[in-house]
């Protein structure tokens, strides 16, 4: 049990960072209306429709949430060590699943996401203008440079030895 509530709690972080950098900003260019929750997770809400939607406001309602995410799971990567020598288990444990979360979430969000779900990808395409697909291709090398990170510098320091192919090694960074 105790394996499962670290592991909601990581997930339940990545989601209330996201959404509510969303939220925020919604507040600030006054776009929001309110937050819906849904059985796989929160959605918020906006005052403008989806296809009346212009101008730059939309690219930093859209984007700065998967950009805080990545950061602090880039920060989290940093002190990677530190937490896996945290005393307490529950803490060093969510250190590690917030870690993968935060680095994997976005770009994953922004890369394949689109083609199953939509995502932010479409604010951050009319705010600032950038090709969609390009947009995609990013995001999906910062995913596999995200993964190669997560499968060469954070499973080790937590003891984690696997030879599953998407956790291990590709490449020699």
């Amino acid at each position: 049990m105790k394996k499962y509530l670290v592991l909601l709690t990581a997930i339940v972080i990545f989601v209330f960072v996201h959404e509510g950098i969303h939220a925020l900003l919604a507040m600030v260019f006054d776009e929001y209306q309110s937050v819906r929750v849904h059985p796989y997770g929160l959605e918020v809400i906006y005052k403008t429709p989806v296809a009346e939607r212009e101008g730059i406001k939309w690219g930093f309602i859209s984007g700065m949430s998967n950009m805080s995410t990545l950061f602090l799971g880039y920060c989290l990567f940093l002190f990677r060590a530190k937490a896996g020598s945290l005393r307490s288990r529950f803490l060093r444990n969510l250190g590690y699943w917030a870690t993968i979360f935060l680095m994997l979430g976005d770009p994953f969000n922004l890369s394949i996401g689109p083609i199953i779900y939509g995502g932010d990808i479409g604010g951050l395409v009319v705010g600032f203008g950038i090709n969609k697909y390009l947009l995609q291709g990013e995001f999906f090398m910062i995913l596999l440079f995200n993964r190669e990170l997560i499968a060469q510098g954070l499973l080790p320091v937590f003891g984690i030895k696997t030879n599953h192919p998407f956790f291990r090694p590709w490449l020699k960074l």
